[in-house]
């Protein structure tokens, strides 16, 4: 069974910066593609950033590129989101998601697997 958990959530003031760590378990992810996605209250839960596990390749949602970056460590089976210049509107719970196929989708029903989420306030 494939486990997603995330960490690194925490408040932050705007324009600093928090590093997410998603560490996955349960099976080789090599085949797999690894997004972020996030959630603030009374708003859908919408694609953040994603990477196949495989070659690495990426995709970015606009309202984040420049400022964050995913990036991901074969040996410990993690996946980061570097987030820079935060700002109050990325304030959302962000979770983890795996798909069991290459390529990134920026829908989250094409994701198989989830984690609990991590809570991310940003304050002006």
């Amino acid at each position: 069974q494939v486990q997603l958990v995330e960490s690194g959530g925490g408040l932050v003031q705007a324009g600093g910066s928090l590093r997410l760590s998603c560490a996955a378990s349960g099976r080789a992810f090599s085949s797999y593609t690894m997004g972020w996605f996030r959630q603030a209250p009374g708003k859908e839960r919408e694609f953040v950033v994603g990477i196949s596990w495989s070659d690495g390749s990426t995709s970015y949602a606009d309202s984040v590129k420049g400022r964050f970056t995913i990036s991901r460590d074969n040996a410990k089976n993690t996946v980061y989101l570097q987030m820079n210049g935060l700002k109050p509107e990325d304030t959302a719970v962000y979770y983890c998601a795996a798909r069991r196929f290459i390529g990134v989708v920026t829908t989250p029903r094409p994701y198989n697997y989830w984690g609990p989420g991590t809570q991310v306030t940003v304050s002006s």
